[in-house]
């Protein structure tokens, strides 16, 4: 679906099988934002054919964190894609399931700061917690947060996977909070749109979720 002009989102929808939703990023460089499971890509591929752009023409692949629903189908795109997420949860997957995941190594690593990718200037967030590395991508032309899984709709990012940290989760959502966003785009469930909404869902959030962790 089409969120705003040059963002379109691929919302997973399935109760039976898990899986991340996905965005691409039109511009001079095509961008995708966790691409998901090799296996439950087609629901990707179908969104994209939609705006006719095929998976060979992504430019870069960005990963908010070392899970497999959105880091598994990274190696499969073109030869000229390259693909990207911290350090600190790229180390983490390879210690812990490594041995399991077929894809090549990251072609640069996501880092706190800006990031340029060709006309687009977006700033990397280090937001630990749900994973030790997990990142969220802010894009401050348009306002738009994508958040992976630190911030849902009306919910939060679980803790109790290795790695994870309440503590930690609430400090990097007290950050997220303080950014002034119009479009939050998380990582499961829903889209928030309208900055009032989007307040009112941190605000929802640190009121009934951080007394859970």
């Amino acid at each position: 679906m089409k969120i705003i002009d040059g963002l379109y989102g691929f919302i997973w929808q399935s109760a039976s099988e898990n899986n991340c939703n996905s965005f691409f990023i039109d511009g001079s460089k095509k961008i995708l934002v966790d691409p998901g499971h090799r296996h439950l890509f087609q629901h990707v591929k179908r969104g994209l054919a939609q705006i006719e752009t095929a998976p060979e023409q992504i430019d870069v692949v960005l990963v908010t964190h070392g899970h497999p629903d959105h880091l598994e189908m990274v190696g499969s795109f073109g030869p000229s894609t390259q693909w990207a997420m911290s350090r600190i949860d790229y180390e983490f997957v390879m210690k812990h399931i490594g041995s399991h995941m077929d894809f090549p190594a990251p072609a640069f690593f996501l880092q706190e700061g800006d990031l340029v990718i060709g006309d687009k200037t977006f700033r990397v967030i280090l937001t630990p917690g749900h994973s030790p590395g997990s990142i969220c991508l802010y894009w401050p032309e348009r306002k738009v947060l994508f958040t992976g899984d630190v911030v849902f709709s009306q919910s939060i990012g679980r803790t109790d996977l290795p790695g994870g940290s309440g503590k930690q989760l609430k400090e990097s959502i007290s950050r997220l909070a303080e950014l002034d966003v119009e479009v939050l785009c998380p990582g499961h469930g829903d889209v928030v749109a309208g900055r009032e909404n989007v307040k009112k869902n941190f605000t929802l959030i640190k009121d009934f979720w951080f007394n859970q962790l």
